[in-house]
């Protein structure tokens, strides 16, 4: 990648075990109250009508929540904004009952569970409940997800001058896959990000490739949140936005290469 890539933060959505929003996850990462991992609580999509509300899994509710949450707080139309999803793995969920129906006698696979097992699925229930019809893509880069999602959607802000949606979401296995792939339970992330700064932005961020090290948490349960789910490698840029902190974090991406990303507050 030749030259940085800059935006600005203009709304944030966040959805993990004992972090129920924004708000309280910016509470925990600024150090003002103290992180309790409770098992992560969805909550229920009444932006979809009712048919496909009960349709939907939890890898969608997981992505439209978060998605939902940044737009909400910045104000901003989510039927305008062209979206980047990015997750490492999709639906387990659902790819765990298709893999049980083909191991048994009747492998009849229900159209719901095929049309929710494809990768682009919570991009195509985000245009159901928001009524989107810009361009929207849908990216898997294993553990390097949430790095690759940002990338996308930070050259898309740059090429297209145009704010950009970036939701970013992982959802735990049932077994046998969590013993080969052990998620320990969901997270999301959104980011709204525009090319120029707004009235209700909370941070510059500027984007380059770096060999350093990608950066650890001091809380170990926070850092084992942060290993354990590929969504969750956002978190050290998450926190120098909550702590209105200048500086840089160093986010996992490819084995010999990291992103830095320098954060400047605008408040």
């Amino acid at each position: 990648m030749s030259g940085a890539l800059t935006a600005w933060v203009e709304g944030v959505g966040l959805l993990g075990p004992g972090l129920p929003d924004w708000p309280s996850a910016a509470q925990v990462l600024a150090g003002a109250a103290s992180y309790d991992p409770r098992p992560t609580v969805l909550p229920p999509l009444e932006c979809l009508p009712p048919a496909e509300r009960r349709r939907t899994g939890k890898v969608v509710r997981l992505a439209l929540s978060v998605g939902l949450e940044a737009t909400t707080r910045a104000g901003a139309d989510a039927s305008k904004l062209p979206a980047v999803f990015s997750s490492s793995g999709g639906d387990g969920e659902n790819c765990h009952e298709i893999c049980q129906v083909l191991a048994g006698a009747d492998r009849q696979i229900s159209p719901t569970r095929f049309h929710n097992s494809v990768h682009n699925a919570a991009s195509g229930y985000w245009g159901i409940a928001t009524g989107a019809t810009a361009a929207s893509n849908a990216l898997c880069a294993y553990d390097a997800s949430f790095s690759a999602g940002l990338l996308e959607a930070l050259t898309q802000v740059d090429v297209d001058e145009t704010a950009v949606l970036l939701i970013t979401y992982d959802a735990d296995y049932p077994e046998p896959m969590r013993s080969v792939r052990p998620i320990p339970d969901a997270f999301a992330v959104a980011l709204l990000l525009t090319p120029s700064v707004q009235p209700a932005s909370l941070a510059q961020l500027t984007v380059d490739l770096s060999a350093a090290s990608a950066e650890r948490l001091s809380d170990p349960r926070l850092e084992a949140l942060r290993a354990q789910v590929p969504a969750a490698r956002s978190l050290p840029l998450l926190r120098r936005i909550a702590r209105r902190e200048r500086g840089a974090a160093v986010l996992d991406y490819l084995e010999s290469l990291r992103l830095n990303v320098e954060v400047s507050p605008c408040h």
